[in-house]
């Protein structure tokens, strides 16, 4: 039964079928119409026969339902496949923005152990290359303990990267072997890992949700380490700005347990490309914290391929 309205009962609706004259077309119309109606009505004559062609109506009926079935394939796969493809996007387009082909700035270094003291160091840092495949050289500047030590980075696109450490104390080099990227770089709380740059490449991803950070809407997507990339973390998750593709936290956990949070603030757009000038990391086990300060900040300085060598790292 309808129910009815303030009006009374709802009348059911009639559906007059009425002939084309009886609209008020004229023969001249109907001829056209029925022209018009064979012409651009698809037909399957000739496409399955052995032999035929589709004619030009046909041709354009085809290529308009491929697009489609093309479109609803992607809608029916499975929400883990589109959300790690979109995972991966997001990642790569915040990976895009993010390059130059060199970078420069010194750093404010202040750890903060569990007790509340403050220990300062600073250093110099340098990059050259493209993202993933990259040369960077850290230099600590003071205090004198640890002036002149320095760290050669050699990143690469589809493995882990390689490192060298340099001590003038003893002017000795060494190589840090893979097992030893765990370990807590000079009294912070980076580890040497740490210090590597994330390739897009060398992780898989997957779409999370939306989560704010410091009040600013994110993509949040957890990441593990392909096969080809040797960590010491069993998962990370990211959270990346929605607004402009920044990142401003990155998780990592050692099995079901979150070991290390890096929180980045004091997002600038620095050359065209936003740059958080604080990064903090906290060591969540031993209770401490490393805040990093971006100064005299630059983007594609002129810097030589020849001072990103071991040689180099020894005579300065």
């Amino acid at each position: 039964m309808n129910k009815g309205s303030a009006c009374g009962p709802r009348e059911p609706r009639v559906f007059e079928r009425r002939s084309a004259r009886e609209w008020g077309w004229g023969p001249t119309r109907i001829r056209k119409e029925r022209r018009e109606g064979s012409a651009s009505r698809p037909s399957t004559l000739g496409v399955g026969r052995r032999g035929g062609a589709p004619r030009e109506s046909q041709k354009r009926w085809l290529t308009t339902n491929v697009g489609l079935a093309t479109i609803l394939v992607y809608v029916s796969l499975p929400v883990g496949v589109r959300t790690a493809d979109n995972a991966r996007e997001i990642v790569a387009e915040s990976q895009r923005r993010s390059d130059a082909k060199s970078q420069r700035y010194e750093g404010l270094l202040q750890v903060f152990d569990a007790k509340g003291k403050i220990t300062d160091k600073r250093w110099t840092f340098e990059r050259l290359g493209s993202h993933g495949d990259s040369r960077t050289v850290l230099r600590f500047t003071a205090p004198a303990e640890v002036k002149g030590v320095a760290l050669l980075v050699v990143n690469h696109p589809d493995r882990s990267s390689d490192q060298w450490m340099w001590t003038p104390a003893i002017e000795r080099d060494r190589r840090i072997a893979l097992q030893d990227r765990s370990t807590r770089f000079f009294g912070t709380d980076f580890t040497f890992e740490d210090l590597e740059e994330r390739d897009v490449n060398q992780y898989d991803y997957t779409l999370v949700g939306d989560e704010a950070v410091d009040a600013v809407a994110c993509w949040k997507i957890q990441s593990t380490p392909k096969a080809t990339k040797s960590s010491q973390y069993t998962r990370s998750t990211v959270w990346i700005r929605k607004d402009n593709y920044a990142a401003a936290r990155i998780e990592n956990d050692i099995k079901d347990r979150t070991v290390r949070r890096l929180n980045y603030s004091r997002i600038e757009n620095v050359q065209g490309i936003w740059t958080a000038r604080q990064i903090e990391m906290a060591d969540l086990d031993r209770g401490s914290r490393t805040r990093l300060t971006l100064e005299k900040l630059q983007y594609n300085v002129p810097l030589k391929d020849e001072d990103f060598t071991l040689q180099a790292l020894r005579r300065q």
